[in-house]
């Protein structure tokens, strides 16, 4: 398939149409790809920094969109769906419903890999997408193309069905229970090649070192570091 048929028959998977589709171009691009074209160093040609827009527009949707929930919901239980409707598993299944998977840019080492399939990259590209349309069209478009993609996470998780525990939050609630916390995720190695690698967090409990996390994402790594603190810490 051309690549510009590939990414007009993702735009019809979306049901937007973009002006600029370069930034489509750019928002389904995997790192790894960008080193196998050989511009590994330069981070405009692959999309991690428009998923960082995008992951920040995400959490701003959903949070508006539960703060005007009917019943009215506490902060506390804002935070733990927000954080279920954003997460990675969530991401991932909303991008495999609409075949996103089939148009990811990958190198040959994540194609190898079934890298298509992994719930962080597939999570990852939502996001990145999102921060396309937001640069192209604007808040307003894409909040409505946010909530039409998650429709069926976002009914679930108002429902009280979570897709995972997200362990950040459940952490955080026990600690604050002991009082005011100063809870940080400290990313302190990154492992193998710029397309491929692994990161290392390490989890601070007020200054004190109380877990430790890997993961191929730096959010992966960060709910590994809380999960081994929730099942491991004793207060």
């Amino acid at each position: 398939m051309k690549e510009q048929e590939k990414l007009l028959r993702f735009q019809t998977k979306l049901q937007y149409i973009f002006n600029d589709i370069s930034l489509l171009k750019l928002a389904l691009t995997h790192k790894s790809y960008a080193y196998d074209m050989n511009v590994q160093n330069s981070n405009k040609k692959y999309n991690e920094r428009i998923e960082f827009l995008g992951d920040a527009i995400l959490e701003h949707i959903i949070s508006d969109m539960l703060y005007n929930c009917k019943p009215v919901l506490s902060e506390g239980e804002m935070t733990k769906k927000r954080a279920s409707i954003v997460c990675e598993t969530s991401l991932s299944s909303a991008m495999k419903r609409i075949e996103g998977q089939d148009y990811i840019y990958l190198g040959k080492c994540e194609t190898t890999n079934n890298g298509k399939m992994k719930d962080a990259i597939l999570a990852d590209a939502f996001e990145a997408v999102l921060g396309a349309i937001y640069l192209d069209g604007g808040y307003e478009l894409a909040r409505d193309i946010v909530l039409r993609l998650l429709d069926k996470e976002i009914k679930l998780t108002l429902q009280g069905k979570n897709y995972n525990i997200d362990y950040k939050t459940s952490l955080q609630e026990k600690l604050q229970k002991h009082g005011t916390v100063k809870i940080e995720y400290l990313l302190i190695d990154e492992i193998g090649p710029e397309h491929d690698k692994t990161f290392k967090v390490e989890l601070k409990f007020n200054g004190k070192k109380i877990g430790e996390g890997i993961g191929k994402s730096k959010k992966q790594a960060e709910q590994n570091a809380a999960k081994y603190a929730y099942e491991t810490y004793k207060y």
